[in-house]
This record gives C-alpha cells, sequence and structure tokens, in this order.
C-alpha cells in the first residue's frame, strides 16, 4: 500500500514536476518500519524475463525464521518502480510476510511498453510472479503452484490488485487505494475528456511513444478532437477491473480519497457494489486525502492493511475494522497548524444516495453562453497541487473555485435551520435546450455561507455531455459524492457552468438555455457516526495548570499573545529578523539556524550568502510562514509572520522551484495563478511581468516545451506578479545564459530602485557583487556579517598575500594560529588572512617572514569571493 501523494513525476521524466509538490497517480508514500532490534529483512534483486521477452525487474523480502509463510504482491503507482516500495515490503517482512516488489513494463529498470493494466500483458505479468512465489521454499502453499498471496497497491498499483484478483484464482485478499474501478468513467466522464489530468497521465509516462501503440495512436485521436469516441472508451475499459466484475471474488479492503478529481468517491463505490455482490467481503475507507493533495494517513492505513492480511492470509484473529468508515475534518489546530480530523463509522457501508433529504431549489430560466474557445475557462481542481491543494483548503471551509458572469446558471436553496451533513452523491433533475446539437455542462454544489462566501466541497465538478440538446432535453445531474457539513444560517447552490478548465469542452460557440425540473436530493447517511472522542487528561489537570500560569503571569509581568501586535516604528522597514531559531528535527541542541538577527531596508538589493547547510534556504522558509521557527521573531513592514499572515500578500517568493500546468501556455499559467489568488485583474501588473519574462512568442507556447531557463525566468516573472513590496528569490539565474543572467540583474536593480526590496539567494558570487546593495553572510546557522557590499568587500581587516604558489597546509595552520589573525584561507598562489582587530598589516609581515612564507606582495582584497572564503575560513 503505496500512500503518500501520488508521485507520477518521478525525475528524470517528470514532465510535469512544476506542478508543485505534488502530486499525480502513484500515491507513493512509505510505511514507517518499527525500530527494533530484529534483524533488518533480507533483499534479492533478480530480473525475471516474461513469456514475450519482457525483462521486469523485481525485489524479494524475507525475514529470518523457520517455515512457510503467506506472501505479499507490493504494486507501485504510474511513474514509479519497485525502489518507492523498499520501505513497505522490509515492514511486512519483518512482520512475517514473504514479499516480491516488482517495476511494472516501461517503468524503472523493467523493459517493454506501458500498457495501462493490460490484461495481456501487465496482468500476465503478475500471475508470472505468482508462478515465481510459488517455488519459494518460504512461501505457504495452498496446494502445489498455488502460494498463499495478497496484493496491496495505491493508484495504477490498486488497479492492478483487483485486476489479478479477477484474472488469477490463486489471489487471497486484496487491499487497492485511491486507484479506479473504469478507467474509461475516470478519464472520459460522461463522455467529457478529462482534458489535464489525462494529458499529465500521459506524458509523466514518458511521452506518449513510451505507451503501447494503441493507447497512444487513442491519445492522440481524443486530446486533437477534444472528444472522446467508442473506440477509445471501449479501449479503457478493457484494461479496468470493471471488465471482470463478476469475478472478483477474494476479500477487498478499499481506500479511496475524499480529495480526489481524478478517481472521485464513485469509483469505489462501483467496486464495492461488484464485489459484494459476488458474496466476498468487502470494506471501504475513505481517506482524507487523494490525488489531489491532503492527509493520506499512512500510518493508519499501514496498521490496517496488515490487520486484513493477518486475518485472510495468516487466519489470525486480528479484527479488519468497520464497514465503512470515513475521516472528517474540521479545522486547523492551532498549536501547530495541522489539520484536525476524526474518524465516522458504521456497521454497513451506506452507498451514495443513503437517506437522502429533499431541498427546493428556486431559480428563473437562464440563457449562458458557451465562448468561442472555450475561453476563459471556469477553475474547480487544478491537478497536482498537492497537500495545498484547492482541495485540501475546500476541507477547511477556504476553498477557491472561479466561475465567468454569463457562462453559468445558478439556483439556490434557502439558508439551512440546521446543520446538514451531506454524504454520498446529490441528484437534480434540470431542463437543457441548447443552439448547437450537444451541449456540455459542468455541475457542482456550492455551500454558500452568510455572507455571501462559497466553497466547492473537495473542487469537485460533474461534466456533464447532452446529445440531442437542440430541441431540450431533462437532464439527471448527479454531483460528485462527498462527505460535507453545511453549517447552520448556510445555503447549497447548484451551479452549472458552460467551461472549467479541468476538462475539454466545445470550442465553437453556443447559447445553452437551463431551467429547473425538479428539487435537490442530497443524502445524509445518518447511520455514520463519529467516534465519540475520549475525554482527555488535560480535562484534569488543565484548571491547576491553568491558575499556575496565572499565577505565574502576575509575578513576571509578562503577557503572551499568539499574534503580537504590529509594531508601528517597523510600518515602513522591510524585514527585521531577531534572535531567529530553528532546530533540526528531534535535536535538542543541533541548529539549522541559531540566534540570527538582521535588517532590510527599503529600496536594498540584499544577498544572502553561505556555504551548502549554511541554513539560508530555512530561513527564507521561515520568511515565508511555511515552517515555524523555534523561537526569535521575524517581521514584515511591522507584522509578526506566522503561517498565512495577511503581510504575506505583500511578498512575492521564487523558492525551491515554481509549479506549473504543462498543458497551458506560459502566459496562461501566470493568468491562472493570479486568478486563483482572488485579487483584481489590475492588481497583477501582467503586463510588467511579462517585460520581465522576456519569453516573446514562447508565451504562447506550452510550458512544456519550454527550456530550463525559460521556466525559471516565468517562475521569476510568476513571483514579481502585483508588484510585491519585498521580492524574495532563491538562485534566479539558474539555467540562465550570461545575456538573460546580466538582464537579470539590471531587473533586480531597477526593481528595487522603484522602492521596493529585494532578497536574492546565490551561489554566483560575482553576480551578487554586481547587483546586491548589501549582503548577510551566514555559516553553520549564524550570522557572520552584514552591511553593504563595499564594506564587506573592501574591509581594511582582510589582507591578500601572493606567495606565487600555494602553501602546504601546516604552514596555513601555523599562520591562522598566530596572535591578531582570525582566520587563514589557502587560494591557488598565496593566502587571504583576515586580522583581529587593532592588528596591522605591517605586524603581520613580520611574523610571515619569521615563518618563512614566501611573501611577494600584500594588499587589501578586492573581490567578494575572497571576502567570502575568508569570512567563513573555508567552509564552503
Amino acid at each position: 500500500m503505496d500512500l503518500r501523494v501520488p508521485r507520477l513525476l518521478k525525475r528524470p521524466r517528470r514532465a510535469a514536476a512544476a506542478l508543485g509538490a505534488a502530486v499525480l497517480l502513484a500515491a507513493t508514500g512509505t510505511w514507517t518500519a518499527t525500530a527494533s532490534d530484529t534483524p533488518r529483512p533480507h533483499r534479492t534483486d533478480r530480473v525475471l524475463t516474461m513469456a514475450d521477452g519482457t525483462r521486469v525487474d523485481t525485489s524479494y523480502f524475507t525475514s529470518e525464521g523457520a517455515g512457510r509463510r503467506p506472501a505479499v504482491l507490493l504494486a507501485h503507482g504510474f511513474g514509479g518502480s519497485k525502489d518507492d516500495l523498499r520501505a513497505q515490503a522490509e515492514d511486512l517482512a519483518g512482520h512475517g510476510y514473504a514479499v516480491l516488489t516488482w517495476s511494472a513494463r516501461g517503468f524503472g529498470h523493467s523493459t517493454g511498453k506501458i500498457g495501462l493494466n493490460d490484461p495481456a500483458h501487465e496482468v500476465t505479468d503478475v500471475s508470472r510472479l505468482i508462478d515465481w512465489l510459488a517455488r519459494r521454499p518460504e512461501v505457504r502453499l495452498d496446494k502445489p503452484g498455488d502460494p498463499r498471496v495478497g496484493i496491496a497497491g495505491g493508484s495504477y498499483g490498486g488497479a492492478i490488485s483487483l485486476l489479478a484478483a479477477g484474472h488469477d484464482p490463486r489471489v487471497d485478499a486484496i487491499a487497492p487505494a485511491v486507484t479506479y474501478w473504469d478507467l474509461s468513467d475516470a478519464l472520459f466522464p460522461n463522455g467529457v475528456f478529462k482534458r489535464l489530468w489525462t494529458g499529465v497521465f500521459f506524458n509523466s509516462g514518458g511521452g506518449c511513444g513510451q505507451f503501447e501503440p494503441a493507447l497512444c495512436a487513442m491519445y492522440q485521436r481524443v486530446a486533437q478532437s477534444g472528444v472522446p469516441d467508442a473506440d477509445a472508451r471501449a479501449l479503457l475499459r478493457r484494461r479496468s477491473p470493471s471488465a471482470v466484475a463478476d469475478r472478483i471474488k477474494v476479500p477487498t479492503l478499499l481506500f479511496q480519497g475524499q480529495t480526489d478529481s481524478l478517481f472521485t468517491l464513485a469509483q469505489s463505490d462501483a467496486a464495492e457494489r461488484a464485489i459484494r455482490a459476488n458474496g466476498a467481503p468487502v470494506k471501504v475507507d475513505w481517506i482524507a486525502g487523494g490525488h489531489d493533495g491532503g492527509d493520506l494517513e499512512t500510518g493508519r492505513v499501514q496498521g490496517r492493511v496488515r490487520d486484513w492480511f493477518d486475518h485472510y492470509l495468516k487466519g489470525t484473529s486480528a479484527g479488519t475494522g468497520p464497514a465503512f468508515r470515513i475521516t472528517r475534518t474540521g479545522g486547523i489546530d492551532s498549536t501547530d497548524g495541522s489539520t484536525r480530523s476524526r474518524g465516522a463509522t458504521a456497521d454497513t457501508y451506506p452507498g451514495l444516495r443513503g437517506d437522502p433529504r429533499t431541498i427546493p431549489l428556486t431559480g428563473r430560466e437562464q440563457r449562458v453562453a458557451n465562448p468561442a474557445g472555450a475561453s476563459p475557462p471556469a477553475v474547480s481542481a487544478l491537478p497536482g497541487l498537492g497537500g495545498g491543494g484547492l482541495a485540501q483548503l475546500s476541507a477547511l471551509g477556504t476553498g477557491v473555485s472561479l466561475d465567468f458572469p454569463g457562462q453559468y446558471a445558478r439556483f439556490d436553496a434557502a439558508p439551512q435551520r440546521t446543520a446538514l451533513r451531506v454524504t454520498g452523491s446529490p441528484t437534480a433533475r434540470v431542463h437543457v435546450k441548447s443552439t448547437s446539437a450537444d451541449a456540455v455542462l459542468f455541475a457542482k454544489l456550492y455551500d454558500v455561507g452568510p455572507g455571501g462566501s462559497q466553497v466547492l466541497p473537495g473542487q469537485l465538478v460533474t461534466p456533464l455531455r447532452i446529445t440531442g440538446a437542440k430541441a431540450g432535453k431533462d437532464v439527471t445531474v448527479t454531483l460528485p459524492p462527498v462527505d460535507h457539513e453545511v453549517q447552520q444560517g448556510h445555503r447549497l447552490r447548484l451551479v452549472l457552468a458552460t467551461t472549467d478548465l479541468a476538462y475539454a469542452s466545445p470550442t465553437a460557440p453556443a447559447t445553452y438555455t437551463v431551467s429547473l425540473k425538479g428539487p435537490l436530493s442530497v443524502p445524509t447517511a445518518p447511520a455514520v457516526t463519529t467516534a465519540a472522542t475520549p475525554l482527555p487528561s488535560w480535562v484534569w489537570w488543565l484548571p491547576l495548570a491553568g491558575a499556575a500560569a496565572a499565577l505565574a503571569l502576575l509575578l513576571t509581568a509578562r503577557r503572551r499573545t499568539s499574534a503580537p501586535a504590529p509594531d508601528p516604528e517597523l510600518s515602513e522597514v522591510p524585514l527585521v529578523i531577531s534572535d531567529l531559531s530553528k532546530r533540526y528535527a528531534k535535536s535538542a541542541d543541533r541548529y539549522a539556524v541559531r540566534d540570527l538577527s538582521f535588517r532590510v531596508d527599503k529600496g536594498q538589493v540584499l544577498g544572502l550568502l553561505g556555504p551548502n547547510g549554511a541554513g539560508k534556504t530555512t530561513t527564507l522558509r521561515m520568511l515565508m510562514g511555511l515552517i515555524r521557527p523555534d523561537g526569535g521573531e521575524i517581521r514584515v513592514f511591522g507584522h509578526a509572520i506566522r503561517p498565512g499572515a495577511p503581510v504575506l500578500s505583500r511578498v512575492g517568493a521564487f523558492v525551491e522551484g515554481a509549479g506549473f500546468l504543462p498543458h497551458l501556455t506560459g502566459r496562461e499559467n501566470l493568468e491562472l495563478y493570479w486568478r486563483a489568488t482572488g485579487r483584481p485583474p489590475e492588481d497583477a501588473h501582467l503586463a510588467e511581468a511579462l517585460e520581465i519574462a522576456g519569453l516573446g512568442d514562447a508565451l504562447a507556447r506550452a510550458v512544456r516545451t519550454y527550456s530550463q531557463g525559460m521556466r525559471q525566468r516565468l517562475a521569476i516573472a510568476q513571483a514579481m506578479l502585483g508588484l510585491p513590496d519585498l521580492l524574495i528569490l532563491d538562485e534566479p539565474t539558474n539555467g540562465l545564459d550570461p545575456p538573460q543572467i546580466r538582464e537579470m540583474r539590471e531587473v533586480l536593480i531597477r526593481y528595487a530602485a522603484a522602492g521596493r526590496t529585494v532578497i536574492v539567494s546565490s551561489h554566483l558570487l560575482a553576480e551578487v557583487e554586481q547587483s546586491c546593495t548589501h549582503l548577510v553572510v551566514m555559516d553553520r546557522g549564524r550570522l557572520v556579517q552584514a552591511g553593504p557590499v563595499g564594506e564587506i568587500v573592501g574591509s581594511g581587516d582582510t589582507l591578500l598575500v601572493g606567495t606565487g604558489t600555494p602553501l602546504a597546509e601546516p604552514v596555513v595552520e601555523k599562520v591562522a594560529a598566530l596572535d591578531g589573525v582570525a582566520s587563514a584561507v589557502r587560494t591557488e598562489d598565496g593566502l587571504l588572512i583576515r586580522l583581529q582587530p587593532g592588528n596591522t598589516a605591517g605586524g603581520l609581515v613580520v611574523d610571515l617572514v619569521r615563518l618563512e612564507v614566501p611573501v611577494l606582495s600584500v594588499g587589501p582584497h578586492r573581490r567578494l569571493e575572497d571576502a567570502f572564503l575568508t569570512l567563513i575560513g573555508g567552509s564552503a
């Protein structure tokens, strides 16, 4: 069970790595092995040759101990390989299983073309792996040639576990996660092409040419037309578990993600109904995360899968958990910023239509336009945003969704008199008439607050292709399945939009007329109850602790607040860092940053310098509110920085790469990024940003065609959108050629000259010297020196001593040990020596002659590189 968020994108074939952290089809995480004195399981790597000559790379894990044991096959996610599964395999092997992992065709070191779990190839490969396990002396057999075996996997690997169970009767139990039941339904829902996800899918596999020819031809055909044809749908259905629905008769534990616009909860619902109809035990678990990010609950999932296999493979009395479980989120834990979650369970799986409640909708007949070129498109989910994605925000009541006036119809319910929990797929009846033969609409159900703010649960939409719409047609709209609480005073809003960024819409202009034909039907599933939270120990000791804390506050007259008030004296100061510290994880005395203090004023271009491990990136991440310091304070324009602090809207940043949607143009990526901020378009200053990018005609090309340098320039332009007062750039010249570096230097100087401030972290010291006005030099997490560039570079306490030839290290050590010498660093033809305050060059020369150093020249250094090496004492 590979459950960290999808890692469909693995270097060097991460064509869509700019999508951000996060995230796509593989659900590739690791189980955490429990620390113990047990020896590490033994691993054997083998390449097995299939019947058609394809070579499949495998790893086999077993632990010490006599006797035969059940086997487990672990399948990786799309874009991954067997290497992603090592930690999981070792964990299961240590728990008494023989574990086999493998790289599927076209991935890792295995040969062959990607077949999307083709029964003739990938599924047959699994049967050959089971044959191999049946010959192992460690593996328990039910009969000759039939090992006791289970299969687990996430996403792509989850589907192969379902398919193998349907094709090979020797499979005894499976635990698929965040996967599909019908791939045609997932990529072509209701006959509408899921353009972004499908494009990411094919490109992250290494390009169309890495797939079987029939799949490549299908994708190119559909991507060009924008309409999935019958042959395309049939091709994907033949490779889907639904094709063998009546043959999957083994105990099945289904995990599915709630934040998943790729494989929705409807996929596991269809699987549950089919497998249960076959008489097999099946249980369903809706986890908080999915392909769009969120918490994949790796530890909990690991434990439940292991219990499942213990029960059905080992025959132990291990409990297998409730028939249905769902994780419900509820706000943010103020102590650490994590999402609060609780489990809810039911003795039976309620399905997606359980205990419906009728809610009237109001709204007149409305005419909406499908614009020429289907542009501008509405925005719902953005594939690949990962843990910080839109779906995660919507779970916390802060989602972002964009609909354009004139391009959607809207129907409202009355405010709720009591809270309403929606669990499943709501439905509604509408009438649609079109000026074109077919109509394509995107249905979504918003939760609208009393102030008008609206949240799209899970950022999910239902696409609808309505054929024969010219004459008018009644349509039942089945909205995406969700688990969402509508609070008292909130209302539900049904929206039918004509476009959506993630899908292919008709490019020909058309007008649709939409009207209501009935109320909204909302499933409630009241049998699903949230587990009671046990009374925590703090209930008993909190009153006493509170009294003690109050007394301490009175005695010390100290007052603490979670968010310090703004400092009016610093309201015009871009940045002040005071005594900032950050420890390494689980370490009381090892620091990434320690007691760091410096100030940056308006108009400065500050260079942040230091060797690898100096703490530069950690400092920048704390400055942007991405991680919390352990001590000290950061203030931006007088406001203390906390995660999500409003003052961060005045900060633009490019740190550790930017996320771009590869199928969109450079211009579209910038426009979409700004649109997602919710700020007015005129505030973006897009023209200035595009001028900075200097990409010319390339702005109209898809980002996937960009070179590294072009992506870098586009990322810097994105950071400058809105012309932020404080701009932070980490290695901005990576991938740029010398003329582009010179242009970037001029841009930064002009940007600061307008009264704004720039912080640049870079390893190009000569470039920093030319573009920066001030420097902060760090080493081992501490401040070494700060000040104007000229002052640091031309500091009179640092001398360049020419010797003509390099000195031996023992001589350098003797020089460094001299009284009055702070540090000495060897160069190609001499020494860089920094004197302690009050010492002179004359006294130094006397000491050098005494040590028989062949001094040819002595003078102040004039290069930043020399100053940098001197300041850090050669630790770079």
